[in-house]
């Protein structure tokens, strides 16, 4: 009798591994939580992931335990890629297949194993930027930030991935790829009249979509930034359109695998300039956030005084990340020290970015805001870091805290379970205040940073692996945090997606009608639920607490 191992060397023409040490680097991401899949399969091109889908619908209808879940490099933070049974490692479907442009932007088409920082290169070269790019951009691919709808520190201005994805190629549970985009009326009548799998997945859509509209809008999120749920209020009406690729950006490789993505691209400006505002009082971003706002900036962000304490304790890292020397950047830090000396570390840094296309415009309009801001008479302290090269302390504090975070502190260990929510910008004076107050109620070290633009903050507990109650912990306090958050109609994930640590409360946050619709899209798109099982839906809390392991 056939191992399922020797089967899927028939299967496919990839390679098929369930060594202890393959399997045991694919039962975890960046995440919290544990799962030991039976076999890694990586295949080689879309044919083999036709023929895996294939092989994986035949032993589901014969009645066997089996799904398979895409991954390709696993900083997912969610637990989205993890599988009790086959892992399909996309890595070695890395190519850069095309790349055009114009002077107005570019197009790329891409396999989803790439890595984001091979692609920068190269599209970097002719100019172009995919600006949705996260904080791991050294670390993570291209079909990951696809499946999660990542976004990062240009989303204020440019928005999230699904804003630049225009094509995707995906295996759908029929086994064969498909080429999805937007349809528009005539092209979406003509297929949804196909007598085809595909044809058929556009009508019910479509159907669904129309018989729901009122459900939909009411229910869709309130906030500009959400990766949770299934897109279904941003797809079209599913008559005069339909964008099925949009539907499975975000969607965690639950409703087909990705084998091919077109991206569109962005000319960034050239030239930048930071205002940053240290903010004593919290209470002063209820004035602060909108005056920023009203001035466009590209980015805005910030971290908290955990953060910053983080890199005066850790000083020499942070030199090190920055590639210049400890003297240097010590008497570049001088007027943050004197800060420190005279009124202590501030509750929030704000980092407020104008990019241009020279240096002159883009230092006017950093002048500008401080301008109106030392109007207000807040007595926050400012400074102006006049180009990249003076702001890229700041920027290495807010990209690199969670990595010292997980290298520096002994005995503890990160845990990412509040890790990626968004409430409405103007409501932030409020907000993390109360905040706040849940956090200082457990016995937890913890940074806040995050994007104050658009109200997405990222909060990473330390957590002593001995704990006894650290999984009541992770309960309580998820429970607490995200009650607070949807009080403010805000949203449970805006870039890291639901996965295993947020499914259990998409029903909390969306309501039970909504829940059903997200139910209902993913058998019409995976009937024999092959494709990454128990993410976005079919999870409880119990079931999420089993599977977490906060040994490493």
């Amino acid at each position: 009798m056939d191992t399922l191992k020797n089967e899927l060397q028939k299967a496919v023409r990839g390679s098929v591994d369930d060594a202890p040490k393959t399997l045991e680097a694919a039962s975890r991401d960046a995440g919290l939580f544990k799962v030991v899949p039976k076999e890694v399969v990586t295949p080689q091109d879309a044919q083999d992931v036709e023929a895996l889908v294939r092989f994986v619908s035949e032993k589901k209808r014969a009645g066997e335990h089996i799904s398979v879940t895409a991954r390709s490099a696993g900083t997912d933070m969610s637990g989205g890629p993890l599988n009790d049974s086959i892992i399909l490692n996309m890595l070695a479907m890395n190519r850069l297949l095309s790349l055009q442009g114009s002077d107005e932007g570019g197009t790329a088409v891409v396999e989803p194993g790439m890595y984001f920082r091979d692609f920068d290169k190269e599209t970097q070269k002719k100019g172009f930027e995919l600006p949705s790019y996260t904080a791991s951009r050294e670390l993570n691919t291209v079909g990951g930030m696809a499946a999660n709808n990542s976004g990062g520190e240009k989303n204020l201005k440019y928005g999230k991935t699904a804003r630049y994805v225009e094509e995707l190629d995906v295996v759908l549970a029929d086994g064969r790829v498909h080429t999805l985009k937007k349809l528009e009326e005539s092209a979406l009548r003509e297929k949804m009249a196909e007598p085809t799998f595909e044809g058929q997945l556009y009508a019910k859509v479509a159907k669904l979509i129309r018989d729901n509209e009122k459900i939909i809008a009411e229910n869709a999120p309130k906030v500009e930034k959400n990766s949770s749920g299934y897109a279904l209020w941003d797809i079209g009406d599913g008559e005069r359109s339909l964008n099925l690729a949009r539907l499975m950006v975000g969607a965690q490789g639950t409703l087909g695998i990705i084998t091919k993505i077109k991206f569109r691209l962005v000319r960034p400006k050239p030239n930048a300039s930071m205002l940053i505002v240290f903010v004593k009082d919290l209470h002063d971003l209820g004035t602060l956030v909108p005056a920023v706002l009203k001035h466009a900036p590209d980015s805005f962000e910030s971290y908290d005084d955990h953060t910053f304490a983080l890199a005066i304790k850790y000083f020499p890292e942070f030199a090190a990340q920055m590639r210049t020397g400890m003297l240097s950047l010590g008497f570049s830090f001088l007027p943050e020290l004197w800060m420190l000396a005279t009124g202590g570390i501030p509750k929030l840094v704000l980092m407020i970015e104008f990019r241009d296309q020279s240096q002159t415009e883009a230092l006017a309009k950093a002048v500008a805001l401080a301008k109106e801001l030392h109007g207000l008479k807040l007595h926050e302290k400012m400074r102006i870091a006049e180009n990249e090269r003076a702001a890229r302390k700041y920027w290495t504090i807010r990209r690199e805290s969670f990595n010292l975070l997980r290298k520096k502190i002994r005995g503890m260990r990160t845990a990412p379970f509040i890790d990626d929510f968004v409430v409405p910008p103007d409501s932030l004076s409020e907000f993390l205040p109360k905040l706040t107050n849940v956090l200082s109620r457990y016995d937890l070290i913890y940074t806040v940073a995050g994007h104050v633009g658009d109200g997405n903050f990222h909060i990473i507990p330390l957590m002593d692996p001995k704990r006894s109650d650290g999984k009541e912990i992770i309960e309580k306090l998820g429970k607490e945090v995200y009650a607070l958050v949807l009080s403010y109609r805000g949203s449970i994930s805006g870039e890291h997606n639901d996965g295993l640590v947020r499914t259990p409360y998409v029903s909390q946050m969306f309501g039970s009608e909504m829940e059903k619709l997200f139910e209902e899209v993913k058998n019409i798109f995976d009937p024999l639920n092959i494709f990454n099982p128990g993410k976005k839906t079919g999870t409880s809390l119990a079931q999420s607490l089993e599977l977490l392991d906060l040994t490493k």
